[in-house]
């Protein structure tokens, strides 16, 4: 049975005023330790992918490192570039850091019904919920980004400025590709309510109905996380530590907490929107019938985040960092155009299904445009003619300090040979280093 369009909102917005500020307060400690163990996890399991120890002398197996980190980000030495803009300077780190947070407030981890109750309450296991929930993440998220590129800007440096430009471009080619599958969401579920989304999630989750929508948003959400490998902002290779780099101590540290708990905000999004929100996987579910009500809702959203938290993890550990060219034709020649077809196609099956048209209709009017539309495109791949080989440009002599300073040399010139000085090595050494043969007898 298809629930009714948000039936399930009149449950918000009843709770008394200590109610919502408990549940703010849960949101923030649920936030703050989930980022706590994120830190350690990863430190442990990259260690275990490369065959290292990781942490182990602060607590338990180590388990208090990131306490110990926060401590000594505290007690660092809080400095201020001295050319910096002072007042963009240091509200950089609170903008990026909030809006972080904020996100959150519409993740449902447990059904709108008010199933739980707390100090003699009955409430939904919601922060809060309306008609937009989804639009109101995606401006979170972008002004996040706000943080990034001020911090850049007002650093008065140059590679952090760098990082913030690229921070930008990252965020306007990802966002739109993240968007589009949103959208395809929208359609199958008729609303932007994330409680709305996760009740039409019976029985069937929206990673296996959309199964193009979810690949496309998992790459966009590390992208707009700016974690491994895309982490082109902070590349350390390239630009010291990027849009970060002038920062130290509290400051340097929210930025750290920041990029932590978006990695939080996104994966518990993705598990809302695809993964079936707080709803038990698919053996316990038919097996054991209060798995979906009470408080067991939280832990499956919990385990479902924890396990994306894992997927960040092994991106890093395995891949190496694209290059920003990779990077920017990724998002805007392969995620865009995959995002708007796939959405065209999501919209002409959903408008024939409302209208009537059965499974083998749907397929027969979908399936086989799009089928000739791919076999043109093969044909036209295979009939075209190669380009013919461009001729050898002729050799010219290049003289690369013409100008006064080093300029490279245009294609067709070659560089002159560098002169060298005779080998000062004994000749035997010289016969052993060209592989020739001292054996007695040659």
């Amino acid at each position: 049975m298809t629930p009714q369009p948000y039936e399930t909102l009149h449950f918000f917005g009843q709770d008394p005023w200590w109610m919502v500020l408990l549940k703010a307060v849960f949101c923030f400690g649920f936030l703050v330790l989930t980022v706590l163990i994120a830190i350690v996890w990863e430190r442990k399991v990259v260690a275990w992918m490369q065959l290292r120890i990781g942490p182990n002398r602060h607590g338990p197996w180590g388990m208090l490192q990131s306490l110990a980190d926060g401590v000594k980000l505290a007690l660092k030495e809080d400095l201020v570039v001295k050319g910096a803009d002072k007042v963009v300077y240091i509200l950089a780190p609170i903008v990026c850091a909030v809006p972080a947070f904020m996100a959150f407030a519409v993740i449902p981890f447990g059904p709108a019904g008010n199933e739980v109750s707390i100090f003699g309450t009955r409430t939904a296991m919601q922060l809060t919920d309306f008609p937009v929930a989804l639009l109101y993440i995606l401006a979170t998220a972008s002004i996040g980004i706000y943080g990034i590129v001020l911090a850049g800007w007002s650093s008065g440096s140059t590679y952090p400025l760098l990082g913030g430009l690229r921070s930008a471009a990252q965020m306007v080619s990802y966002e739109i590709a993240m968007g589009l599958s949103f959208a395809a969401v929208f359609i199958y579920s008729g609303s932007m309510s994330t409680s709305e989304i996760v009740a039409h999630q019976q029985p069937t989750w929206f990673a296996a109905l959309l199964p193009v929508s979810f690949i496309v948003y998992i790459i966009a959400m590390v992208g707009e996380t700016n974690r491994a490998p895309f982490d082109l902002p902070e590349a350390e290779g390239e630009l010291v530590g990027g849009f970060n780099t002038e920062y130290s101590s509290l400051k340097f540290a929210m930025f750290m907490l920041a990029e932590y708990v978006n990695m939080v905000t996104v994966s518990a999004v993705a598990s809302t929107l695809f993964l079936g929100g707080w709803r038990a996987p698919w053996p316990v579910s038919t097996f054991w019938e209060g798995a979906n009500h009470g408080w067991w809702p939280m832990l499956w959203i919990t385990l479902k985040i924890q396990l994306l938290l894992f997927f960040f993890i092994w991106l890093r550990g395995t891949l190496p960092r694209f290059r920003y060219d990779q990077f920017m034709k990724l998002g805007w020649k392969v995620l865009i155009p995959v995002s708007l077809v796939w959405l065209v196609l999501i919209a002409s099956v959903r408008a024939l299904r409302n209208e009537g048209y059965g499974f083998g209709e749907v397929v027969l009017y979908v399936g086989a445009p799009v089928g000739a539309i791919l076999l043109l495109a093969l044909l036209w791949d295979f009939l075209k003619k190669e380009p013919e080989p461009e001729p050898a440009l002729p050799k010219r002599e290049f003289d690369p300090m013409a100008g006064g300073y080093p300029v490279p040399p245009l294609p067709g010139q070659e560089l002159p040979p560098v002169p060298r000085r005779r080998s000062r090595a004994p000749k035997q050494l010289q016969d052993a280093l060209n592989g020739a043969d001292h054996t007695e007898g040659s």
